[in-house]
């Protein structure tokens, strides 16, 4: 059961469709995944500016139907903005940290489709292409590490995985100080800085959470389809957006320990619980209530004063 499991969460990594955020890829979508060549992506900035490392040529592509949606053997860590309007710019900002097991990135539909969603909504969005475990460049070999990774890293779910990338959350709290030190030239008010982060990416979220200085973490987070288990909360741990669905196969709510975790610290978190939508629905399927995430997810921040304009004096 466990390895029928994996497989459809690999799957999901690997077939990716162009608009992941309204249907499922159809059968001819999939019949045209493969590797494409690497995107230039000129308007990605280097997380460390010079001292940046990796390289590009180390990363793997895969496209449906030559437009890239995924990649591999991340080495040079990025920060790509999809900023607002400046019309309906509100100085909130989001990294947003895709997923992938930390051994790839679903680049489109957890990452460029979830900006350009927040920068619709007047929100400055900050794709991160974080660091990831290293795996063979050949794609079916990839496939079956990948898959002997997830195996042994998600064996006992009442716990965090024990698959994890450090360099990820690195590059999470280089990506928070970076947007920090350049916020008035994106309009960003420094104290509205949170992230969204999907399955690893909600771990990577997790993980600054947790190892940031204090004041030098997200100011809140987005927690989407990541780990259950429990985990220990700081006593300044940020408001906590939590989202699942009921039937997600590879981590099954369990009565939503981590949740819990949050409350029983009396740090604010909220948590919605969607009857389908398995494991990895980006911005949401059509007639499923996981279409209404960003809507929730947006509001919630209001809720919190994040979406609130500074007032000029």
């Amino acid at each position: 059961m466990m390895k029928k499991i994996l497989v459809a969460a690999l799957l999901l990594f690997a077939a990716l469709p162009v608009m992941a955020q309204s249907v499922a890829p159809t059968e001819a979508q999939k019949r045209r995944i493969g590797p494409v060549a690497t995107p230039e992506q000129p308007e990605a900035i280097p997380l460390y500016g010079d001292k940046t490392p990796g390289s590009r040529s180390s990363e793997n592509w895969i496209g449906v139907m030559g437009y890239p949606v995924s990649v591999r053997n991340v080495t040079r860590p990025t920060l790509t903005p999809v900023l607002p309007d400046p019309a309906k710019a509100t100085g909130a900002a989001v990294i947003v940290a895709p997923g992938g097991a930390f051994m790839e990135l679903s680049w489109h539909a957890e990452g460029i489709a979830v900006a350009r969603a927040l920068a619709d909504l007047g929100i400055a969005a900050f794709i991160l292409k974080y660091r990831l475990l290293k795996t063979p460049a050949d794609e079916a070999e990839a496939r079956k590490v990948m898959m002997q990774r997830m195996m042994a890293g998600v064996r006992d779910r009442t716990r965090q995985p024990s698959l994890q990338a450090p360099e990820s959350t690195k590059d999470a709290l280089a990506a928070l100080a970076m947007i920090r030190s350049r916020a008035a030239e994106w309009h960003v008010d420094p104290a509205k800085v949170g992230m969204v982060g999907f399955s690893a990416g909600a771990m990577t979220a997790l993980n600054a959470v947790q190892a940031a200085p204090a004041g030098k973490g997200p100011n809140f987070f987005g927690y989407i389809y990541g780990p259950q288990a429990a985990v220990p909360v700081r006593a300044d741990a940020p408001p906590m957006f939590a989202a699942i669905a009921m039937d997600d196969p590879l981590f099954p709510a369990q009565g939503f320990p981590i949740v819990t975790a949050w409350r029983a610290a009396k740090r604010p978190v909220e948590l919605h619980a969607y009857e389908r939508g398995g494991h990895g629905f980006g911005l949401g399927y059509v007639n499923t209530t996981t279409a209404e995430f960003m809507d929730q997810f947006t509001a919630w921040m209001a809720m919190h004063g994040f979406m609130t304009k500074a007032t000029k004096r």
